[in-house]
C-alpha cells in the first residue's frame, strides 16, 4: 500500500475555542468527521483515499488538540464543521462522515445544502432510538461468544467518567468492531494501543432525519461492513431508501472499520462520489 501523503495541520477558532484540523492528498476537497463522539481522528486515516482527493481530517471539539466545552450536541458539532468549511478555499466540498460523523454530516448536509458536492456515509445511520441502541447492544451480546471478555468492557466504556478511562475501556472494546479480529490480530495491534478518546459530556437528544433525507440532492454513496454490529447493512438500508438516488456499498469481509479492513473497497466505494468534481479538478477549473 502507498504511505500515506504529508500531512499539513490547520487550527481555527470557533466563538473563541480552537478548531484543529490536518490536511492530506490531491484531488477534490473531503472532510471528514470521526466518529465516537470523543474519539481521537487519527483512526480514520485513509492513504489509499488521499491518493485521489484533498483530505481534511477534523479533530472533532473536545479531543486531541482541539478546545473543550461543558457539554456537546449536534448542532455544536455542525458549527465547528461549518466553521471548517468555510475555511477551506473550495466553494463546495465532499464530506464523509463515520458513525458518530455521519449524524453530523447528514445535519450539515440539510442546512447547508449548496456547500455539499457529495456524501460518504459511513457506517452510520438515519435513526439512533431505543430500538437502535437495542440492536447495538444485542450486538455487544453476541460477541461475547467470540470474547467473554467484551460485555464487560463496553459496561466499562459506558460508565467512564474521565479520559483514562474511555480509552482504556474502548481499546478492551475494540475488538467487536471488526469482522475478524482474531484473525488478523497483528494487522489491527498499533490502532489498538494507539487509539485515544476522551469524555465528552452529551446532551441528550433524539436523533431521526427520516423524514428528511428526501430533501437531500448531493451524490451519495452509503457504506456499511457486512458485521458492523452497530450500524450495518439494516441501518445503512434506510439511508439509502431515504435519500434520493443514493448508492449504496456493502461491504462483504468489514465490520466497523471498513478502511482499514477493506482499504481498497472502501476507497474506490468513496471515489465514486461526485466524479464530475475528478473532471474539474483535471481540467484545472
Amino acid at each position: 500500500m502507498k504511505s500515506a501523503s504529508p500531512l499539513s495541520t490547520h487550527e481555527i477558532t470557533v466563538g473563541g475555542v480552537r478548531q484543529v484540523y490536518h490536511v492530506a492528498g490531491q484531488g477534490p476537497v473531503c472532510v471528514a468527521h470521526s466518529g465516537g463522539p470523543g474519539t481521537a481522528w487519527s483512526y480514520l486515516r485513509m492513504p489509499l483515499l488521499e491518493q485521489h482527493r484533498t483530505m481534511v481530517y477534523l479533530e472533532p471539539v473536545g479531543t486531541g488538540d482541539s478546545g473543550r466545552l461543558e457539554s456537546y450536541d449536534l448542532a455544536t458539532y455542525v458549527a465547528f464543521l461549518a466553521a471548517v468549511v468555510d475555511d477551506l478555499d473550495s466553494p463546495r466540498v465532499q464530506l464523509l462522515g463515520h458513525s458518530h460523523g455521519g449524524f453530523v454530516v447528514q445535519r450539515y448536509a440539510l442546512e447547508y445544502p449548496g456547500r455539499v458536492a457529495g456524501l460518504i456515509l459511513y457506517d452510520t445511520t438515519a435513526v439512533a432510538d431505543p430500538g437502535f441502541w437495542e440492536s447495538a447492544m444485542a450486538g455487544v451480546t453476541a460477541y461475547g461468544a467470540v470474547d467473554p471478555e467484551i460485555p464487560s468492557a463496553f459496561e466499562r466504556l459506558m460508565a467512564a467518567t474521565d479520559d483514562a478511562a474511555m480509552t482504556a475501556a474502548l481499546r478492551d472494546a475494540l475488538p467487536a468492531y471488526f469482522a475478524d479480529f482474531p484473525g488478523r490480530r497483528p494487522e489491527y495491534a498499533d490502532l489498538v494501543t494507539g487509539l485515544r478518546a476522551w469524555l465528552v459530556p452529551q446532551v441528550p437528544e433524539l436523533f431521526d432525519l427520516r423524514d428528511r433525507l428526501g430533501e437531500i440532492t448531493a451524490p451519495t454513496v452509503v457504506i456499511a461492513g457486512a458485521h458492523d454490529f452497530i450500524a450495518g447493512p439494516r441501518w445503512a438500508g434506510i439511508l439509502h431508501a431515504s435519500i434520493p438516488h443514493a448508492h449504496l456499498v456493502e461491504l462483504e469481509h468489514s465490520g466497523h472499520f471498513g478502511h482499514i479492513e477493506q482499504p481498497a473497497e472502501f476507497a474506490a466505494a468513496a471515489t465514486s462520489v461526485a466524479p464530475d468534481l475528478d473532471a474539474d479538478v483535471a481540467a484545472g477549473t
